[in-house]
């Protein structure tokens, strides 16, 4: 008998540290998929395709998408405390023709920029103040957000407003190269974007609390944590990300316009659930909205690629979403029974 379990207990010993393991990292498996989802058609694109270059091709998608990702670092945020922000591309579309109008009016592009990103800090703060103190909920608080901040852009212009400033204009037509790969300085604030909301979610008294909040909010709240203020920055964060997309996208294409990020906010929340990110909150990675991001890219890249129409991305982009909440809502309800 004694023999028997000698043996038995470093299999049990075993089991028990796969299972801890596994506890412990069963957030990354929605990240590993997407991971390889985009591994997957990487590999189908370049075999499929003669001409797809795979470092022209991977630039090109942060260049064109800087500024969903940018909306997707900010919406992590919101997603994580269990919440939603519908204004995201409102937000983007006002601050983007609002600082077009400024520069045209000779405001300097060191003033027009910082004060498009309070603009955005200002409207986000106001979506937490609906959601905390008058008990709103997100989804039509944030829907509150999305129709002052469009009808606003409508009352900044009607039509599309050029920029020909080149300090801004610079952040799109500048590029640096490193042999086929490229980057612009849009992409580099995107990516510098994901590293620091990577290292504040991560390493952070704020960033834990973020998921503890998410995790269970009345659970935080008897823990003593800042609950409150942790939401309220949470919006404020996502504000701010929507005020820097939309100088972004005005460097990018050139110009402002009103009708710019209609269903932005869709996009944005789909590359962050295919990221991983629970909808529920307390789950998820600012890197795993980034890999969301560039499975959306690529999507659009291939089924351009093919020669397809575009509503084919809407297509495939569901198909990818709905395949995700059913893993989120396997994870959950296991975590669940495991509680």
């Amino acid at each position: 008998m004694t023999a028997l379990t000698t043996v038995r207990r470093p299999a049990a010993e075993r089991t028990g540290f796969g299972r801890r393991f596994l506890a412990r990292h069963v957030a990354w498996v929605p990240v590993f998929a997407a991971l390889g989802i985009l591994l997957v058609m990487i590999v189908g694109a370049v075999a499929y395709f003669p001409n797809f270059q795979l470092p022209r091709i991977l630039s090109s998608i942060l260049l064109d998408n800087a500024y969903l990702l940018v909306l997707a670092v900010g919406m992590t945020f919101v997603i994580l405390t269990g919440g939603i922000d519908l204004s995201v591309g409102a937000v983007m579309a006002f601050t983007g023709i609002l600082c077009a109008r400024l520069l045209g009016d000779g405001v300097p592009v060191a003033v027009a920029v910082p004060s498009m990103i309070l603009i955005g800090a200002a409207i986000g703060l106001l979506i937490g103040l609906l959601v905390q103190y008058f008990d709103v909920q997100p989804f039509i608080a944030s829907l509150i957000g999305m129709f002052l901040a469009r009808g606003l852009a409508f009352v900044v212009s009607l039509e599309s407003i050029k920029v020909a400033d080149e300090g801004l204009l610079w952040l799109q037509s500048t590029r640096f190269t490193l042999g086929t790969w490229y980057i612009t300085p849009t992409g580099i604030i995107a990516l510098l974007s994901v590293a620091i909301a990577a290292i504040v979610l991560r390493y952070t008294r704020f960033g834990r609390t973020i998921y503890a909040v998410g995790g269970n909010e009345q659970s935080a709240r008897l823990m003593g944590l800042a609950v409150v203020r942790t939401k309220l920055i949470a919006y404020v964060i996502s504000g701010v990300c929507a005020g820097l997309a939309g100088i972004i996208l005005t460097a990018y294409s050139g110009a402002g316009y009103p009708l710019n990020g209609m269903g932005t906010e869709l996009d944005t929340i789909a590359a962050v659930v295919i990221g991983g990110t629970l909808l529920t909150g307390g789950s998820g990675f600012v890197f795993g909205s980034m890999i969301g991001v560039f499975v959306y890219g690529l999507i659009k890249t291939i089924i351009s690629f093919l020669g397809a129409e575009q509503s084919w991305t809407r297509i495939t982009v569901g198909a990818l979403l709905l395949v995700f909440v059913v893993v989120q809502r396997v994870i959950v309800r296991r975590s669940a029974r495991r509680g």
